[in-house]
This record gives structure tokens, C-alpha cells and sequence, in this order.
């Protein structure tokens, strides 16, 4: 087994001793970890932030409570999810319906190297990191109810003991046990059917050919080269604009009704979301004199087609450290 490089829990009893720069110092090593656990939880970048920052104010205000009992760092995973559990008692009326969650956004991979690198020499946990913070994960994730939800992340994702989630969420074992059941089978309803086949990263090279050619043919605006990448059953979306396009002839159908052929000059840069190859596409602006943000394709490749992409708008550029511009030479 590897060494785990997380930093180490720091000896904490009494958090009603520790002043406020402590405090902050001791909850800031556990930022990152919280941010995306909140993100799996949610499906959304901005929540999930808004929800860490909830979480270390309730902790800061109930530090008294902290017993010892538990670790530092499980008692601020307790207060997240249950700050995570109280914004979805209250959240936005559309639930998630057919594949489609409109408020989902993505999540860079410059920020998910942040995280603690753990056990990096087992490659269940590597698996497990890797395939829970995939798209098609998290948009699973949000068609179960919120209290089955959590049961999951924790069980599943975290490996919390049944006994302690149980604690968290104040029911039985017994009760936690039938949630996770039907959490596990809402998953296998809601996940693609060849998730345990997916080619996944960086490192796949004929993933990343065919990324290439799909980079290739998007900018080239070449319909016919893109549709001959599709899988049949591909499936488009762009939250939060509604709609969701399953098959080559629905998606391309609407690529070509939505003036796809028509657009400017683009570039193209790659960049990675969620651990999944994704392009940002540019397009010329005479009047800016560069070329600007446009979208960003993320996309899930099995058995050497793609069978998901996932346009954001450019409003996410920022959140992913691309330029703001690129210039008319740039290639």
C-alpha cells in the first residue's frame, strides 16, 4: 500500500481553546475535500462553495460541541452534509428529470489535484476517485432524494462506517442500510450502461486521438466528420438551457438547426473537467479583434466513440483558468 500523503489530523480536544486564526488554519487543510464532497452532493461549483463557507461559519459557532469523539475533519464532513442537506430542502423546484440537471456545472481539474492524493497505489481508490466525480456520476447523483443521496456519498464514496452515518443523519442502521440499497439501484438506473468500460483519461491514447479529431472537425465545422465520432445513442445537453438530445440524427439535427455551420472562425484549447477531456472553443469577434469564449465541450468516451457531450457556456472559462481571449494568430 502507498503512504498516504494526507496531512496529517492534527491533535484537536478542545475547539472552544482554539481562537479564530487557529480555527480557520485548522478548517482551511480541508477545504478542498469538503468543496467537492459538497459538489457531488449538489451539482454545482457555486453551491458547493457557498456551502463549505456555510459549513466552517456553523462550525465556527458550534466549535463547542466538537467532543473529540470523532476526528476533526469527520465532524466538518457531518456539518457539510447536513449544510448540504438544508439547501436542498429549500433548493430550486425542477428536479432532475430524464438525464437533464440544469443547474449542474462542471468541476476543473486543476482544482481536484488539490486534493489529498491518499492511498494513490491502490487502484480501487484511485477507481473510485476517478469514476464518483465523472459527469455522468454527478448528474446520477442528483436524481436521488436528498437523505438517500447522502447515505451514498458517504457509504460509497467516503466508505463511512453504517454506524456512523446513521449518527450523522440521526436514524438506525437498519435505516441506513435500506437507503443505500435504494440508492445503489436508483444509480444503476440513472448511470450508463457501460460505465464500467469507460476508457477514461488522460493517459488513453486512443482517447485522446479522438478528441483530436473531434477538436479537428469542430473547428473545421465539418457536420459529417462529427457525426462519424458519435455513438448512436449519444447524448447532448447544455445546462442550464433545457434540452436534452439522445442519438446522432437528434443531436446533429440540432447542430445543424442552431446555425452550427454557419459560425466564425474558432480555435479550439484543450482543458480538462471532472476528469474527462473537454475543449474550449473560441470564436472570432471582428469587433474585439480576437477570438472570445464560446463553449466548452466535455465529453465521455467508451468503446472508442463518444456517447456524451456536455456544452457549458462561457460564463465557466474563468473557473478553469483559460484566457479571455485569444489572439487572431493564435492556433
Amino acid at each position: 500500500m502507498g503512504a498516504d500523503t494526507r496531512p496529517a489530523e492534527l491533535d484537536v480536544s478542545r475547539l472552544d481553546e482554539v481562537d479564530e486564526p487557529a480555527f480557520a488554519g485548522l478548517a482551511e487543510r480541508h477545504r478542498r475535500e469538503l468543496h467537492v464532497h459538497c459538489y457531488r452532493m449538489l451539482g454545482s461549483f457555486e453551491d458547493a462553495e457557498d456551502t463549505v463557507q456555510e459549513t466552517y461559519l456553523r462550525a465556527w459557532r458550534r466549535r463547542e460541541t466538537f467532543e473529540g469523539r470523532s476526528t476533526f475533519r469527520a465532524w466538518l464532513y457531518r456539518i457539510a452534509t447536513n449544510a448540504c442537506l438544508d439547501l436542498l430542502a429549500k433548493r430550486r423546484p425542477e428536479p432532475a428529470t430524464g438525464g437533464e440537471v440544469r443547474w449542474l456545472q462542471p468541476y476543473p481539474d486543476r482544482l481536484l489535484d488539490e486534493l489529498p492524493a491518499g492511498d494513490t497505489d491502490e487502484p480501487e481508490t484511485v477507481a473510485v476517485a476517478r469514476e464518483t466525480i465523472e459527469l455522468a456520476y454527478v448528474i446520477a447523483v442528483q436524481h436521488l432524494a436528498p437523505r438517500p443521496r447522502a447515505v451514498l456519498i458517504l457509504r460509497d464514496v467516503l466508505g463511512w462506517p453504517a454506524k456512523d452515518v446513521a449518527e450523522l443523519l440521526g436514524d438506525s442502521v437498519n435505516s441506513v442500510n435500506s437507503a443505500l440499497q435504494r440508492a445503489r439501484a436508483g444509480m444503476r438506473e440513472h448511470l450508463p450502461a457501460e460505465r464500467q468500460d469507460w476508457t477514461g483519461g488522460e493517459e488513453d491514447a486512443g482517447t485522446r486521438e479522438l478528441v483530436r479529431r473531434f477538436t479537428e472537425a469542430s473547428v473545421a465545422k465539418d457536420v459529417n466528420g462529427l457525426a462519424a465520432l458519435l455513438r448512436d445513442d449519444v447524448r447532448c445537453s447544455m445546462p442550464p438551457t433545457p434540452g436534452l438530445f439522445v442519438g446522432r440524427d437528434a443531436v446533429v439535427d440540432d447542430w445543424i438547426s442552431d446555425g452550427f455551420e454557419s459560425l466564425g472562425r474558432l480555435r479550439a484549447v484543450p482543458t480538462f473537467v471532472n476528469r474527462q477531456p473537454t475543449i474550449a472553443f473560441y470564436l472570432w469577434r471582428e469587433e474585439a479583434n480576437a477570438y472570445l469564449p464560446l463553449t466548452l465541450d466535455a465529453l465521455r468516451v467508451s468503446g472508442g466513440a463518444i456517447t456524451e457531450i456536455i456544452t457549458f457556456h462561457a460564463d465557466q472559462f474563468p473557473r478553469l483558468g483559460l484566457p479571455e481571449s485569444l489572439p487572431t494568430d493564435a492556433r
